[in-house]
């Protein structure tokens, strides 16, 4: 069954009733965009995904609309939730500049401790814009290091980056930036952090 055979909402892995879908032509983008934040090509996912490239060439072009079976296996692959690949809004002239503040999508679960929100109308520019709260106590699983710049802005809380070892207290009104260290994070206070997350390019 293909997804616009039946509306859906989607809360985290969840269907709960009807709900507007993003275009095809959007998922399609948004595919493309986290295949090559991962330095995938068409071949590699197609493969973890038991699909064919050509299958999954005409999904990133918008030209062929993936089953809901498929945008499961995707968003499994990338941790996403299934909901972001779905719109609160319907598509209109504004939805390739705007993101309305009831439309976010959602890339992360508050069980992780962290629940992120794509302020970006999508995953195909140069950079993303990312919502991050931080649940008080939550720390980041192991230390990363990712291909990127990137730069954020504690709008309230605090934060501890830990960048390539040294320990960071970032409060209200502090920013940052740093691009190929490793890092790491712990929300050391008693209330959420609440930052805006520039990464570039993006990798969600």
């Amino acid at each position: 069954m293909k997804l616009n055979d039946k509306a859906k909402t989607v809360s985290g892995n969840r269907e709960s009733g009807p709900a507007p879908l993003r275009s095809s032509g959007s998922i399609g983008a948004d595919i493309r965009a986290l295949r090559r934040s991962r330095g995938w090509t068409l071949s590699d996912l197609a493969e973890r995904l038991d699909r064919s490239v050509g299958w999954l060439s005409q999904v990133e072009r918008g030209q062929s609309e993936p089953a809901l079976a498929d945008i499961r296996g995707v968003a499994a692959m990338f941790d996403l939730p299934v909901s972001f690949f779905f719109s609160q809004s319907p598509d209109t002239a504004e939805a390739s500049y705007v993101v309305r503040a009831d439309s976010r999508r959602t890339m992360t679960d508050e069980g992780k401790g962290l629940v992120e929100s794509l302020l970006s109308p999508d995953l195909g520019g140069a950079f993303e814009i990312v919502h991050s709260v931080f649940a008080a106590g939550a720390r980041c699983p192991e230390p990363f290091v990712r291909q990127t710049e990137e730069a954020g802005y504690v709008i309230e809380g605090s934060l501890t980056l830990i960048i390539d070892g040294e320990r960071l207290v970032l409060n209200q009104g502090d920013s940052f930036r740093f691009a190929g260290e490793t890092v790491s994070w712990v929300n050391e206070g008693d209330v959420p952090a609440a930052l805006i997350w520039v990464i570039a390019p993006p990798v969600y």
